[in-house]
């Protein structure tokens, strides 16, 4: 199976501790070699990497033995909203494919878990963490999900970072299909979550509690050092 790793974004929020977001070093390993690492041990074959700022630097890191195949794509528009980022992953992608963030520290077992999902009729499906007010999350900058219904069938109604009602967390791990594509292409300026409401007010979008597994977006110091302590 396939995934996606958005890394073309500048990542300013860190700059003060690493120059580049995706290599920022975590045991001497750059963050980017983490994800792929992990997303291999979780059983993915392939990792598409969107590339854009510092791309040089980043293939470079690239270039070392990883566990799973690494195809590269390139968004020259990198400065724009992420949707932009994921459309240049779409000539590569060959079905079903997990979509992940360069600057996020995931449990394999949460891409397991998102792999095992069946899709279905759906076509989106986002893991989602809720443990509201957990410690590790900054509050003001998660992206914010609200659910409704049950197990399985929990779908999705909005996501956003300023939703003031809310169920769960974004966990930044998806299970995609071309049809988000769809969506995001007609858009002047998209983002990943425009594509995913714009899914969820067709009934589209499940939510998969991944409540159990755990997870950290690592968007400026503090979730830096909270990165080291966990892997410590």
């Amino acid at each position: 199976m396939q995934a996606i790793i958005l890394a073309a974004g500048m990542g300013t929020r860190l700059r003060g501790a690493s120059a580049i977001k995706p290599l920022t070093l975590l045991q001497g390993k750059p963050l980017l070699l983490h994800a792929i690492e992990r997303l291999a041990h979780a059983g993915i074959d392939e990792v598409i990497v969107v590339l854009g700022y510092e791309a040089d630097a980043i293939g470079a890191a690239l270039d070392t033995e990883t566990a799973c195949r690494i195809t590269r794509a390139f968004n020259p528009d990198w400065h724009k909203p992420n949707g932009v980022s994921l459309l240049a992953a779409e000539p590569l992608m060959t079905g079903e494919a997990l979509l992940c963030m360069a600057d996020h520290l995931v449990e394999p077992s949460l891409y397991r878990a998102m792999i095992d999902h069946p899709l279905g009729t759906d076509a989106l499906a986002l893991g989602v963490d809720r443990r509201l007010g957990h410690p590790w999350i900054d509050e003001d900058d998660v992206t914010r999900v609200a659910t409704r219904g049950a197990g399985a069938n929990r779908r999705i109604v909005q996501i956003g970072k300023n939703i003031p009602l809310y169920d769960a967390y974004d966990t930044g791990v998806f299970k995609i299909t071309a049809t988000l594509f769809d969506e995001l292409r007609p858009l002047p300026l998209p983002g990943l979550s425009d594509g995913v409401r714009a899914l969820a007010q067709n009934g589209r979008a499940v939510a998969v509690d991944c409540t159990a597994h755990n997870w950290l977006d690592i968007d400026d110091p503090r979730a830096l050092a909270l990165a080291t302590a966990w892997l410590a």
